[in-house]
């Protein structure tokens, strides 16, 4: 018959009567914090998580749109005949304040209706974009 320990514990996995003795629980103590083992269960199980997390996980921090200061408005030559003079300023006074804040784009009060593109990028890449404060100067141009 094998041999019976006394109590009936998880700690008791291997029968031995020597292993789970104070004395063998110390040095085994002194050996873990000698070779740097033996942080316990809590420290053990955060860095097993921590290994398990995968980089493509991880929240990226949200980025502000570079550019912004530019003070330029562009519209289509054709909207820019049909509006008028304080629509165009209203317009203008709006980017130029954003700009002057360091802000990538101006209010949206002072959006713009009626300026569809056609419905396809190539109508849109094909109108004549112009500066509203200078109609004579491309979009780009300084």
């Amino acid at each position: 018959m094998a041999y019976k320990q006394e109590t009936d514990t998880p700690l008791a996995h291997c029968w031995s009567s020597m292993m789970h003795t104070k004395p063998w629980n110390k040095m085994r103590d002194r050996t873990a914090a000698a070779a740097g083992r033996g942080v316990g269960n809590d420290a053990s199980l955060s860095k097993a998580e921590e290994k398990r997390k995968s980089p493509l996980e991880k929240k990226a921090k949200p980025v502000k749109a570079k550019g912004g200061g530019t003070k330029k408005v562009c519209l289509p030559i054709a909207k820019i005949r049909r509006m008028s003079k304080k629509e165009r300023q209203k317009v203008i006074n709006a980017k130029r304040s954003a700009g002057s804040k360091g802000e990538y784009k101006r209010s949206s009060r002072s959006n713009v209706s009626g300026t569809s593109s056609g419905g396809s990028l190539k109508k849109w890449v094909e109108q004549d974009w112009r500066q509203v404060a200078n109609p004579s100067k491309k979009c780009g141009e300084k």
